[in-house]
């Protein structure tokens, strides 16, 4: 039984994770779940992989659209697919993050970033984000890697580039205020003008009004009439707002 023994190995296969049993190094059978294994050590092995989240974050450069140097820091949330470990562990090995991953993502982000421009990269970073997040899924699902999420931590450009995009948002802005002063100085303009029509136009109705009838016109000078009659009259000179009627004969 001893000599059974010292010829046995045991593999514990941790919660979250996939076991992988070869023989001779060939892959047997399916993905081990959680548990204890006993194999032959001679002939056999059992491989733990890890098919919990992972992250893994990457930091390179590259090119705009308009041929800006990048550094991009970019980080992956990841897992292997729990009923396929074992055909990720047949078709490419247990190094996948370096030969599949690390390529795959690098790829992506350059051909995604590639699209921007630089000053359009920055305001538009979660639709790059978005993005490349689809390309990556539908990539890395062939293999059995399954993304939860794609982040571009920073875009990083040279301090003159930056300083520019920085000028431009100060002009930009300016701009914007200068515009929104020109309109408030032509509506005020407007209210000008319209304010001189309507008293054109009030001038025009009381002048005419003025001229058709006399009546009107004495009442306009009463109205502006203080009340006070002339100290001294001469002769026979009408007193000022007072009209005498006289009968016939008188």
């Amino acid at each position: 039984m001893l000599l059974g023994l010292s010829g046995c190995g045991v593999e514990q296969i941790d919660a979250g994770n996939r076991g992988v049993k070869t023989v001779w190094g060939e892959v047997q059978g399916e993905s081990l779940p959680e548990g204890l294994y006993f194999y032959n050590l001679f002939s056999s092995n059992i491989y733990e992989l890890d098919c919990k989240t992972q992250n893994i974050a990457f930091e390179f450069d590259t090119y705009t659209k308009d041929v800006q140097q990048a550094k991009v820091i970019f980080s992956v949330n990841y897992s292997v697919d729990l009923n396929n470990a074992h055909t990720l562990f047949k078709e490419i090995g247990r190094d996948y993050k370096s030969k599949v991953i690390q390529p795959k993502v690098i790829q992506a982000v350059k051909d995604v970033v590639g699209k921007w421009e630089a000053a359009e990269l920055v305001a538009n970073r979660e639709k790059a984000t978005e993005e490349i997040l689809k390309i990556l899924s539908e990539s890395l699902a062939k293999n059995h890697i399954l993304i939860q999420n794609v982040v571009i931590e920073n875009i990083e450009y040279s301090r003159q580039f930056e300083m520019a995009i920085e000028e431009k948002q100060i002009a930009t802005q300016d701009a914007i205020k200068a515009k929104n002063k020109t309109k408030q100085v032509e509506e005020e303009a407007k209210q000008k003008v319209l304010s001189a029509k309507a008293e054109a136009e009030s001038m025009r109705i009381r002048s005419q009004a003025l001229s058709q009838n006399q009546n009107l016109v004495a009442y306009e000078a009463v109205q502006k009439w203080d009340g006070v009659l002339p100290v001294n009259i001469y002769g026979s000179a009408p007193i000022p707002f007072i009209n005498t009627i006289t009968k016939k004969g008188e």
